[in-house]
């Protein structure tokens, strides 16, 4: 595992496993990742705040091992059943290990009977978007089925919808969604040029004792100078 990590980072990359959910297969998969070029952790069917506090304890203890800082390895928590996502909220803030969580959507709707891709989709990723945000941490994933690299342009309309809805990324299976992905979770240059218009003529706004704007046309006040902030990474 770490000449594999290494060799997937070399380019800059961060490296993320994914490990198994049963516990005496986790215990094992903890103990094989967790090292100095493994970013994070993917993990897989979440359905209670007690599971990850569980996960980052054994966590902390292979790092202590390893002579790595304990928190070296963060969490992406996969939330892949009607449980998991009745627990959302307890999820996204239950330790701080956790940066990333979201929805595994083809896991999802087997386990309830839904369509693929369906309302139950849409619905399930809006509460996992508000648990993500309310919590401060990033929500990732599709609003239709990760496997479906057979049909690009479907899977384009998916990573659409789900930003859309507010996801702000998502795994894939395929390099071929790659691209895709790319493209759309990105910030377009117009997006980015706009963003930094809102920053400056709102901050000239402030110093002037001015609480409201308008920018190309569009209402600006405190919310969409911290949205455009973020999207500018400051």
């Amino acid at each position: 595992m770490p000449e594999a990590a290494k060799r997937v980072g070399q380019g800059g990359a961060d490296v993320l496993v994914r490990v198994n959910r049963p516990w005496r297969l986790a215990v094992r998969d903890l103990e094989a990742a967790v090292g100095q070029d493994v970013r994070g952790l993917v993990l897989p069917k979440v359905d209670s705040a007690e599971h990850l506090l569980a996960l980052a304890e054994i966590t902390a203890s292979v790092e202590e091992e390893r002579g790595l800082p304990v928190g070296h390895t963060v969490f992406f928590a996969r939330i892949e059943g009607p449980k998991g996502l009745l627990n959302a909220a307890e999820i996204c803030a239950a330790h701080p290990r956790v940066v990333a969580v979201g929805l595994g959507s083809s896991d999802y709707t087997i386990v309830t009977g839904m369509e693929a891709g369906g309302p139950g989709n849409a619905i399930a990723s809006f509460v996992v978007v508000n648990a993500a945000r309310a919590a401060g941490v990033v929500s990732i994933g599709l609003t239709g089925a990760v496997v479906g690299f057979a049909d690009l342009d479907a899977f384009r309309r998916s990573a659409e919808e789900s930003r859309a809805l507010g996801l702000r990324g998502a795994p894939c299976v395929h390099p071929s969604q790659v691209p895709v992905l790319n493209e759309i979770f990105s910030s377009t240059d117009a997006e980015l040029e706009h963003a930094r218009r809102v920053v400056e003529e709102y901050e000239r706004a402030l110093a002037a004792g001015e609480g409201a704007i308008t920018v190309d046309g569009k209402f600006v006040d405190i919310p969409f100078y911290e949205q455009a902030k973020r999207l500018l990474g400051e």
